[in-house]
């Protein structure tokens, strides 16, 4: 069966763009059609400065909104990145693989940097190298898709060179992944910044929909969102990205395809309001069963427990064979 690996970060509130970019896929599709691992990537929130005890309650909400979302743990494997210590022992067998130029190269490394320098922050030495970890995190479970949005897709390419270098070197050790883009909002787009992917950790809200937000907070971000130029409402990402956004997010909303839909429309104000609400109904299950797991967060405890159990079991031999193929002594 094919293997699938995929994390979360729990840098922030998960969003809208969280959910229709990744997580509904994972929850629809693909812990039905593959042995699939989902995970909390909690080491990644310590690149940048950060507060522990809030990266702690952002990891149990992050756990607990996947399962609310539909990840069964009887089907797939859901558990956080730090229980398991086979990820940060094969990290630094890979940053051993990885070029310093490479690592450079990653969009998200410059984009960081330069808003930590801004901020008068030091630059920590992780923001460099974590996507060697981000490698890790795949290559440990030998995985054959990683599904991402299309701005993750070039540490994904970045890992597949790892694989094929650390292979060719030292013997096959390594699956080769690929990165699978879901085919409608692979990137929710800020509803205040439609340049601007919506992200978690964004300075302001007023652009984002949490995935918790309330019913009546959804429908007035969106009836706020930017719009452009002229009145025709049509799908074209360049010249009109505020439409074209809404657009994706109903076409994602309910299954229907951007363009066609533009058609349906002769106002921002109708095209607004049936966005609003399919995001409302959209999320509303979602918040309901998020409600019901937070009453009983010894449920969550207890499938992050097993979960790290399961993954500790699949990645152990992977990485026991890595060690062995660069070279290092097999403990006693």
């Amino acid at each position: 069966m094919t293997r699938i690996f995929s994390g979360v970060k729990p840098t922030g509130h998960l969003t809208l763009g969280n959910y229709l970019g990744a997580v509904r896929r994972w929850a629809e599709v693909d812990q039905y059609r593959a042995d699939a691992l989902f995970s909390i990537v909690d080491l990644h929130a310590l690149t940048v400065e950060h507060d522990p005890a809030r990266v702690r309650r952002l990891s149990r909400q992050a756990a607990t909104l996947l399962l609310a979302a539909g990840l069964d743990p009887a089907r797939c494997t859901v558990f956080v990145q730090s229980h398991v210590d086979a990820h940060t022992r094969l990290s630094y067998l890979l940053e051993c693989t990885a070029t310093d130029g490479e690592l450079r190269r990653m969009i998200q490394y410059k984009e960081k940097s330069v808003r930590a320098k801004a901020a008068g922050q030091s630059v920590r030495a992780s923001l460099l190298t974590y996507p060697a970890l981000m490698a890790a995190d795949i290559l440990a479970y030998r995985t054959d898709e990683v599904p991402v949005g299309d701005d993750q897709t070039q540490h994904v390419e970045l890992t597949r060179d790892l694989a094929e270098r650390f292979n060719l070197r030292y013997g096959p050790t390594f699956t080769v992944p690929r990165a699978v883009n879901p085919p409608v909002a692979a990137r929710v787009m800020d509803l205040q910044d439609p340049g601007s992917k919506m992200g978690k950790s964004h300075e302001s809200g007023a652009g984002i929909v949490y995935l918790l937000d309330e019913t009546d907070v959804v429908r007035k971000k969106v009836m706020r969102a930017v719009t452009d130029s002229g009145r025709e409402v049509e799908y074209d990402p360049v010249e009109k990205p505020g439409v074209a956004n809404l657009l994706e997010i109903l076409a994602a909303c309910g299954g229907g395809n951007p363009t066609e839909l533009a058609g349906v429309y002769d106002s921002y104000g109708s095209l607004k309001r049936d966005t609003a609400e399919a995001v409302v109904e959209l999320l509303r299950p979602v918040r309901a069963r998020h409600a019901q797991l937070a009453a009983d967060p010894g449920q969550v405890d207890q499938v992050l427990k097993e979960g790290a159990e399961r993954a500790r079991g699949m990645a152990r031999p992977v990485v026991d064979a890595a060690y062995e193929a660069i070279g290092l002594l097999p403990a006693g």
